[in-house]
C-alpha cells in the first residue's frame, strides 16, 4: 500500500514577515491554507495514510487545522523536524511510518492541477515529476535530463541548466530511499539534499519520470503565491473571471477609442497647417492611427 508524506518544514524566510507567526504552508492560497493543496493531491491519488513533517515552532498549528484527517477521509500522522537539515533529512524522519512500503513525497508548498492517480504504482526505484519551463526559470529548481523513459542526469539549482525539465516537489520512492539517505553527506549549505538521493537512483538506472502537463507552482515566494491564488480563483470561479475579463476589455476599448479621437483632432490641426507638399506626413499619421488596435493592449 502506497503511503503519502507531506514535507512542511523550513522557516519560510522568503515570506517574512508573514512567517514570523506561522508556518508558510499555512498561509492562504486563494480560499484555503497552502497545505490543503498537496493534501488534496495525495487524496485524489487514492492515498489514505499520510504523514506531515513540520518544524517544531508550528507543529501544533497543523494538528489544530487538520486533526486526525477524519474530515478528509484519511488518516493523518505527524512528525517534527527539530532543526533545519534539508528535505532528505526531513524525509528520513518518516522511515518508521513508511514501514517498508512505497511512498509518495510532496513538498508542502507545491500546488498541482494534474491528478496523479494514474502515475502512482508500487515499483522498484524512484519516480520524479517534471515540468517543462523556460530555461532561465530552471535555475530556481533542480533540472533533469531524460532518455528512453529514464532519468540520466539531475542537478540542483544549476547556474547553467542543461535542460528545461524542472524537477517539481513531487517524488515517489521505494523503501530503499532511507538507506540511501543514510549514505548522504551534507551539501555546501549544510543540508541533506533530496537531489543527491535521487542521483543515487539515477546512477543505478532506477529513476523514472512523468511530465506534468497542467499548472504547477511551488508557492514559495510572494510572487508565486499570488500567481497560484489567481489561477485557482479562475479555475474555481470561471464565470466571475470571465466577467472580470469582459470589464477589462471594455476599459481597454474605451481607452483606445479615446486615443484615436485625440489623434484625429491632432491630425486635423496639423492638416490645417500643412501644404500639399506635406501629403506624406498626413498619410503617415493616418497609417499610425489605423495601427492602434486591441492586440497591442492585450
Amino acid at each position: 500500500m502506497v503511503k503519502g508524506i507531506i514535507l512542511a518544514g523550513g522557516t519560510g524566510t522568503r515570506m517574512m514577515p508573514c512567517t514570523k507567526v506561522t508556518n508558510k504552508h499555512l498561509l492562504p492560497v486563494y480560499d484555503k491554507p497552502m497545505v490543503y493543496y498537496p493534501l488534496q493531491t495525495l487524496i485524489e491519488a487514492g492515498i489514505k495514510n499520510i504523514m506531515i513533517v513540520s518544524g517544531r515552532g508550528h507543529a501544533g498549528h497543523f494538528v489544530n487545522l487538520l486533526g486526525s484527517g477524519k474530515e478528509f477521509g484519511v488518516k493523518l500522522s505527524y512528525e517534527v523536524q527539530e532543526e533545519a537539515g534539508g528535505i532528505a533529512q526531513a524525509l528520513s524522519l518518516a522511515e518508521d511510518f513508511a514501514d517498508n512500503e512505497s511512498i509518495v513525497v510532496i513538498l508542502g508548498d507545491n500546488i498541482f492541477e494534474d491528478n496523479i492517480k494514474d502515475y502512482i504504482e508500487e515499483q522498484e526505484g524512484c519516480k520524479i515529476f517534471l515540468k517543462e519551463v523556460e530555461l532561465e526559470a530552471a535555475k530556481r529548481f533542480g533540472c533533469a535530463l531524460v532518455e528512453n523513459g529514464k532519468v540520466t542526469y539531475v542537478e540542483e539549482k544549476p547556474l547553467h541548466p542543461k535542460s528545461n525539465l524542472a524537477m517539481t516537489g513531487l517524488y515517489m520512492f521505494d523503501s530503499k530511499v532511507f538507506d540511501i539517505i543514510r549514505t548522504l553527506n551534507p551539501s555546501a549549505r549544510g543540508e541533506l539534499e533530496i537531489t543527491d538521493a535521487i542521483d543515487c537512483y539515477v546512477q543505478k538506472r532506477a529513476c523514472y519520470y512523468e511530465i506534468i502537463k497542467g499548472f504547477w507552482s511551488d508557492a514559495g515566494t510572494f510572487e508565486s503565491l499570488f500567481k497560484a491564488s489567481t489561477l485557482i480563483r479562475r479555475k474555481n470561479n470561471p464565470l466571475q473571471s470571465d466577467l472580470a475579463s469582459d470589464v477589462h476589455i471594455e476599459r481597454i476599448y474605451e481607452m483606445i477609442r479615446a486615443q484615436k479621437e485625440l489623434l484625429k483632432e491632432i491630425m486635423e490641426k496639423i492638416e490645417n497647417n500643412l501644404g500639399k507638399e506635406d501629403n506624406y506626413i498626413k498619410k503617415e499619421i493616418e497609417r499610425r492611427i489605423e495601427k492602434i488596435d486591441y492586440g497591442e493592449y492585450l
